[in-house]
């Protein structure tokens, strides 16, 4: 009885130990975590108070006059990453129930597996700078919005395809024996049965995807020249983004300057933010309607 009573204290001791390790552990990733968020928000958040700062671009501006907006920046961030969500949740979705419904391992399912593991570690200058040679020198089209977006894509697919590829093998195989017992095409099983099961993790990689490429500055830097003016069209012209509109200001040491550079990492901040919780509320949403 000793004896055991002596082990179970020593699995408590070890319990505890082990749980004040890990507290102590998260307490302090979320120290730098914090502290960029106060700076952050405490030198760039009065400027978001200022109407004109989503109504206006930085269109006559100078580093020392105070005034202009980033709504130029911000709307060029939305049309550069919803061209590449457009090319790469297709590739990334269809891609991932290539894999887990069709390919079971087979030679060409490795080799997609293998290229996507190569893409995923591909830093995004040299993303960039293979459009760049692509679309620019050998085809000789300009450095526009969209170039960016297709460099860009070559970042967003390897995370939407591994983290819907992972959602799609959690789905439970007796759904599909069920479908397939009752007759139901294998198109159909994955169409209606599998993608719906999936669905908010699906929109959970998606919206991941588009967080690891909103910031990305090396191929806006390389493809798509800043311009303080609002250009809507990704086809032709310079096209504002927010980290190259950071980018911009960033050298400045002017306050009207600096502020704006605050500002805008805020809002770059606030834009993922926002783009989370939308994706946390269609996976909600999703999964009160299943109920």
């Amino acid at each position: 009885m000793d004896l055991t009573n002596s082990r179970s204290k020593a699995r408590g001791v070890r319990n505890a130990a082990a749980t004040v390790i890990i507290v102590a552990c998260f307490l302090l990733a979320l120290v730098p975590l914090a502290w960029i968020l106060w700076t952050v928000g405490s030198k760039g958040f009065h400027l978001l108070l200022d109407l004109n700062w989503w109504e206006q671009s930085q269109l006559g501006m100078t580093s020392r006059t105070a005034g202009g907006g980033a709504y130029h920046a911000i709307m060029g961030s939305l049309i550069i990453a919803l061209g590449s969500a457009v090319v790469s949740v297709p590739v990334g979705v269809f891609g991932a129930i290539y894999l887990v419904e069709y390919g079971r391992g087979g030679p060409i399912a490795r080799a997609v597996s293998f290229m996507v593991d190569i893409l995923t570690g591909i830093p995004s200058i040299v993303a960039a700078l293979f459009v760049y040679a692509l679309w620019v020198t050998l085809l000789g089209f300009g450095r526009t919005g969209f170039a960016v977006s297709l460099s860009l894509v070559l970042l967003m697919v390897p995370t939407v395809l591994r983290l819907t590829e992972e959602v799609l093998r959690l789905v439970p195989n007796e759904l599909r024996e069920a479908s397939a017992a009752l007759g139901v095409p294998r198109w159909k099983t994955i169409l209606k049965v599998v993608v719906p099961t999936a669905f908010s993790g699906i929109v959970t990689g998606v919206v991941l995807g588009l967080a690891r490429i909103m910031g990305e500055t090396a191929p806006l830097l390389i493809l798509g020249p800043y311009t303080a003016a609002i250009n809507f069209n990704p086809f032709a012209g310079n096209m504002a983004a927010l980290p190259t509109m950071i980018n911009q200001d960033r050298t400045e040491s002017l306050q009207p300057a600096v502020d704006r550079t605050w500002a805008a990492a805020l809002t770059l901040v606030l834009l993922v933010l926002v783009l989370n919780l939308l994706a946390r509320a269609v996976a909600r949403f999703s999964a009160v309607r299943k109920r």
